[in-house]
């Protein structure tokens, strides 16, 4: 149960300290390790080359936790980076509320026993282990000084959560954070892995914007896989799971468009899904943006095989790693912004063959979950504000929906 009443969250915080001020030498082969929270770089360096940069300034990023453990490390990428990055410190911390830290959290992370790294155009490193208790389904906050010009940052760039970026200079242990602006990016972090001791594995939540929550209260924790992690974790009939986010806002199967979308689910899969840990299931709810998009580019939807080869692609690489790959069917669209007749044909095409064809190794309907019974080609107008995206409620009955027997 998440840890919210302010006595557990001294507790917590004594724990996170005392426990942490070791860099331990466990391998980082420990078949314990386990991806508790991860995020998938999105934005690509626009064409015109017109991008916020940092220089002497520190990031402070809000993350939330599913399972816990009892000593974590991070993944740093620069995957779309321009250039060479230099990170001169990170910490990571509780977070008490906004972007002020708990109080005696703050926790100093290493590369090979050193504060600072120099990122690689391209490159991803994993941290030094940290001894400390994670507590689940927790905010953390992970704090990242920049002491030169970064150059274009790798990015999640619609993460539904506010972030902060500081003023001038190194504040990742300070208290109370000197914001300059905020963003709802999350640059730079990619994973945050943690040894947990339970008999638990992780659930990839794979998709688009709907996945990644758009839609949803801002910092709220409400998209339909957090629902879904606090239900898994509250209910005693089933072993925890891990559940992680691999969604990206305007993401699509086979193609893209603008560079903020992201690469294609078949470029991204390996990085956003296999190079996770003890991954044993994946929930893939994408392919509307593939309709939707591409009508109001070409004036036609793409065709739903060219989105079922897709998936078929996806579904042989996911079971060549002993993944269970779960359909969820595409959920309506009427009067959202690229609404056509002729891509609700194509949306039934998908979903006709996600229900019915048995390449999936189990289904969830999220479609005839947020349907309107009277209007079935659209959203539940009370589990939507933009007849797209679910609020929510939406979000909440989307995972409240989902049977735990596909994860027994």
């Amino acid at each position: 149960m998440e840890i919210r009443p302010s006595i557990l969250r001294i507790t917590v915080c004594s724990v996170f300290l005392l426990c942490s001020l070791i860099v331990s030498a466990q391998e980082h082969s420990d078949p314990r390790w386990i991806t508790t929270w991860a995020t998938s770089p999105s934005t690509l360096p626009p064409e015109n080359s017109d991008y916020q940069s940092l220089n002497n300034q520190t990031l402070r990023l809000i993350v939330h936790t599913s399972v816990g453990g009892e000593a974590f490390r991070i993944r740093l990428s620069n995957y779309h980076g321009d250039e060479a990055i230099n990170v001169g410190a990170v910490s990571v911390a509780l977070q008490e509320t906004n972007s002020i830290i708990s109080s005696n959290s703050a926790l100093s992370v290493t590369f090979n026993g050193q504060e600072s790294i120099n990122l690689a155009r391209g490159a991803v490193v994993l941290s030094d282990v940290i001894t400390a208790a994670v507590p689940e389904l927790s905010n953390l906050t992970v704090s990242i000084y920049l002491p030169e010009e970064t150059g274009f940052l790798t990015a999640h760039a619609l993460s539904n959560q506010t972030n902060y970026i500081s003023e001038l200079g190194n504040h990742t242990k300070s208290l109370s954070f000197p914001v300059q602006s905020q963003t709802s990016a999350w640059n730079l972090l990619t994973a945050i892995d943690v040894i947990n001791n339970e008999d638990a594995f992780t659930i990839a939540a794979v998709g688009d914007s709907i996945t990644d929550g758009w839609g949803s209260s801002d910092s709220g924790n409400q998209r339909w896989p957090d629902h879904f992690a606090r239900r898994i974790f509250n209910d005693s009939s089933i072993n925890k799971f891990a559940i992680v986010n691999a969604g990206i806002s305007g993401n699509r199967v086979t193609t893209e468009s603008s560079p903020q979308f992201g690469q294609n689910l078949q470029a991204r899969f390996e990085r956003d899904v296999l190079a996770l840990n003890k991954v044993t299931h994946m929930v893939l709810l994408e392919g509307i943006n593939d309709i939707g998009m591409a009508t109001m580019e070409t004036g036609s939807p793409i065709e739903a095989g060219i989105i079922i080869n897709g998936y078929r692609n996806i579904i042989a690489r996911a079971h060549a790693r002993g993944i269970k790959i779960i359909g969820a069917t595409l959920t309506p669209f009427q009067d959202a912004i690229y609404y056509s007749e002729e891509g609700e044909k194509e949306r039934q095409a998908v979903n006709e063959f996600i229900r019915n064809s048995g390449e999936f190794d189990g289904v969830i309907d999220f479609d005839a979950v947020v349907r309107d019974p009277s209007e079935p080609k659209r959203i539940l107008p009370s589990y939507t504000e933009d007849n797209l995206h679910p609020n929510d409620t939406g979000y909440k009955a989307m995972a409240d929906s989902i049977d735990l027997n596909l994860f027994r």
